[in-house]
């Protein structure tokens, strides 16, 4: 295994070049490219579609302001939105096909001008530079007053942030490449606090400049959140509107920053992962934005890169996994669940969580996978692509057709599909296992395997009081699946952490250590007879899933020699 990099130094010291400062500085511009990209794209379409894009956008806009409006709305919304659909109503329809076209062109550039000013962000390096110092002397010092309290004392000893941080993959190639080429950064997404925490580890311990990133226009709504956002290089996405303008106007921005040389962060995932797997499918439209980019570049001439680097995030335990597993068991089990409401960005919420990551003994771990091209081709230090089997790949003549580069919009779907099934395949060959998602895994397993004739919502209803789970079985069932796991880790197929290689008694009482530093329900605890039980199988289902997709349950038997597993204590 691989030990975690050190903090490193910043690959460009000069925050003023940052690439994200640049564009910054060149915000008017860059709006203005924008909206001409964006109305450009959507002109192409016939006049007829055009005004039913118009009037789909306009009625979407109009049941959204009535039926989920938001603080941070301008108070100018509603007028606005009546005042589109006044004239398409009387200036466009009905009217002769040359009149109705400039009239809807109108009404596009007014909508396009609007979604743009909304989602460009700004980067202001003094805000910056204070969030940077704040969080690190926060961090630090709770870290240490935590450590303090554990020991007895108020102030512990001197300990860094950067110590629960452990970054692994090939930072230094990663840093190379930020001199070569745009780094586009595709994480897992499991919780709210992701951006954050990815953004802190990039500057302290990887020493990247800042990515652009979105960030849901919800956090917007307070002011002291709403202030930092907008000053820290994020651009704004309401997860609302559905509409294709909106989109297009979403993806133009990630398109053309990046062919600016703007490092990108987003979650093609979509949104935080519900069940606690990984991801398994991915959004393709801010995706197909980094391969439009690439070919735009060389379409200009220019033979700069994109490069896509993966980013495995694991937590031992998430901030949101109860509310989270309810809305997943919602959607796929029709059942009658309670809808929990999302309060895990409540400000005591947050604090309690940073709290508890920092004060125990408990890790964030960040993986970097290997980086590739736009068509999920590895690329070396120097930027040069080679397939699968190693050959070198020139990867502009996948761009060219009858001698020049040319756009293809269908063949450059079938690009972003292939590097989305890369990206995919490195999110499981570049996950760390934890030992508190193994031993989840193993003991929600072999609930199941107890139970046999119930189904997934069968068993999570059964009364959690009535079972314990006998500590010679869990071990004998999490040896059987280590060792495969090992076997996996030596073909390339999965990483262990040090814990999980190491002595399975230590590894199981790590495991359920960190599972029940948060939670006030415990998924494991161990009893006053040394056997385990579970306070809430549902959140224990939900770290079991993070091992769910690599088809693991027919490796976890046990002895049954021993003593019968899961057995009811009444």
């Amino acid at each position: 295994m691989e030990k975690p990099t050190p903090p490193l130094s910043q690959v460009f010291p000069e925050l003023e070049d940052w690439p994200i400062y640049k564009l910054s500085k060149d915000r008017a511009a860059f709006v203005e490219e924008i909206n001409d990209f964006t109305t450009k794209r959507l002109k192409q379409k016939p006049n007829q579609q055009l005004s039913d894009i118009l009037a789909q956008t306009i009625y979407k806009e109009r049941i959204r302001i009535k039926e989920e409006p938001w603080k941070v709305d301008p108070p100018n919304e509603d007028q606005f939105w009546k005042k589109m659909r006044k004239r398409l109503i009387t200036r466009s329809l009905d009217k002769n096909e040359d009149e109705a076209r400039m009239v809807n062109e109108a009404i596009l550039n007014k909508i396009v001008e609007r979604y743009s000013e909304e989602i460009v962000g700004t980067f202001k390096i003094p805000t910056f530079k204070f969030a940077r110092k704040f969080l690190t002397v926060f961090f630090n010092r709770l870290l240490n007053t935590a450590a303090g309290r554990n020991l007895g004392r108020f102030w512990g000893a001197k300990r860094k942030v950067s110590e629960r941080l452990k970054v692994y993959g090939q930072v230094d190639t990663i840093r190379t490449l930020m001199k070569k080429g745009t780094v586009v950064l595709v994480p897992t997404h499991f919780s709210n606090l992701d951006s954050i925490l990815i953004g802190y580890a990039l500057d302290t311990v990887v020493g990247l400049p800042s990515f652009s990133y979105g960030a849901g226009l919800n956090l917007y709504n307070t002011g002291y959140t709403a202030y930092y956002m907008n000053r820290l290089g994020a651009y704004r996405v309401d997860r609302r509107k559905k509409n294709p303008i909106y989109l297009e106007s979403l993806k133009a921005m990630s398109k053309l920053s990046i062919e600016r040389g703007v490092n990108s962060l987003f979650f093609p995932g979509g949104t935080r992962s519900r069940s606690g797997a990984l991801e398994t499918k991915l959004k393709l439209g801010l995706l197909g934005t980094a391969v439009e980019a690439q070919r735009s570049i060389y379409e200009k001439g220019k033979d700069e890169k994109v490069f896509i680097v993966p980013l495995i995030l694991g937590y031992h335990f998430v901030l949101e996994a109860d509310y989270l597993i309810e809305q997943h068991l919602k959607k796929t089990g029709k059942e009658n669940y309670l809808k929990l409401k999302d309060q895990s960005y409540s400000r005591w919420k947050v604090f309690k969580f940073i709290w508890k990551l920092f004060s125990q003994s408990s890790d964030i771990n960040l993986s970097f996978g290997k980086p590739m091209d736009v068509l999920g081709n590895f690329v070396d230090a120097d930027g040069n692509s080679f397939d699968r089997k190693k050959n070198p790949v020139e990867l502009k003549e996948y761009f060219v057709s009858d001698g020049k580069v040319k756009p293809d919009r269908q063949r450059e779907g079938e690009y972003t599909r292939i590097l989305a099934d890369r990206i995919i395949d490195r999110y499981h060959k570049e996950n760390l296992v934890l030992s508190s998602h193994l031993i989840a895994f193993v003991v929600f397993t072999i609930l199941l395997k107890e139970n046999p004739k119930l189904d997934l919502y069968g068993v999570l209803r059964l009364p959690t009081k009535e079972y314990e789970f006998e500590y010679q079985i869990v071990r004998s069932a999490l040896e059987n699946l280590r060792t495969h796991l090992l076997e996996m880790e030596a073909e390339g197929r999965i990483k262990l952490t040090e814990v999980v290689r190491g002595d399975l008694d230590e590894l199981i009482k790590d495991g359920i250590s960190n599972l029940g530093i948060f939670h006030p329900q415990k998924p494991l605890k161990v009893n006053d007879l040394g056997h385990l039980e579970s306070e809430n199988f549902r959140v224990l289902y939900y770290y079991h899933n993070r091992l769910s997709t690599y088809s693991l349950s027919k490796y976890v038997k046990w002895d049954h020699s021993v003593a019968a597993f899961a057995k009811l204590t009444i």
